[in-house]
């Protein structure tokens, strides 16, 4: 007795579907893949010196630097929030609607303030969207701003002064005590423990702050939620 046609199949027929499927998947991958890759491995993310051109010349060793400007003036929410606010063009009227009025470098500033359209800023510091990353957490437990951005009150540019890696933040959360100081001195730039004793001090205020157990601070999901 001869087999019928359909007993010569060893596959059911809605396997027919999957070969166009699998043509989807193979192409999808071969371009989402590169594409994570690119982003994940960035100079926003690794690349120590990455400096993008800004809309508006703004240097950080004037404001910050020369005049002492207290970075909160600008970054509003880095002691209640995960991120630092970037600030609006209202912040920066609140000085130049009497100074340097007429300076053809805040152009963009005037601009965005007639029109009431925010100035397209380039963030430097840009962590992959995987990692969690509060600002909050870490100035309020004595991390100093000059840990991850060093010297910004020296930069007429800023640009990205560590590599921001996974290996670099577990350094910090391994051994805290080489970072921390006091609260107050969180945004002062130069600001160096009195004694140069850093790790006793830090010791002292990683008790003193409560900053949870090694196994807290280095588990995954303390930054991939």
């Amino acid at each position: 007795m001869q087999p019928s046609r359909t007993d010569r199949f060893v596959f059911p027929k809605i396997a027919n579907y999957l070969l166009p499927l699998l043509v989807v998947m193979a192409g999808g991958s071969a371009i989402y893949v590169p594409v994570l890759l690119g982003f994940g491995a960035g100079p926003t993310t690794t690349d120590i010196g990455y400096m993008p051109d800004q809309p508006v010349p703004f240097s950080h060793a004037l404001h910050a630097g020369q005049l002492g400007m207290d970075c909160r003036y600008c970054h509003t929410t880095v002691e209640q929030a995960a991120f630092a606010a970037v600030p609006p063009t209202q912040t920066c009227m609140n000085c130049h609607t009497n100074i340097k009025v007429d300076s053809q470098l805040l152009a963009p500033v005037r601009e965005s303030w007639a029109s009431q359209k925010p100035v397209q800023w380039v963030k430097v510091h840009d962590l992959p969207d995987y990692v969690y990353f509060n600002h909050s957490a870490h100035i309020n437990k004595g991390v100093g701003c000059v840990s991850c951005h060093g010297r910004v009150d020296q930069m007429p540019t800023v640009y990205q002064h560590e590599k921001l890696s996974m290996g670099w933040c577990l350094d910090c959360h391994r051994n805290p005590e080489k970072f921390l100081r006091p609260k107050e001195e969180v945004t002062n730039m130069a600001w160096t423990p009195p004694d140069g004793d850093q790790i006793s001090l830090g010791l002292k205020l990683k008790h003193e702050y409560g900053i949870r157990d090694e196994h807290y601070m280095n588990s995954c999901s303390t930054c991939h939620r």
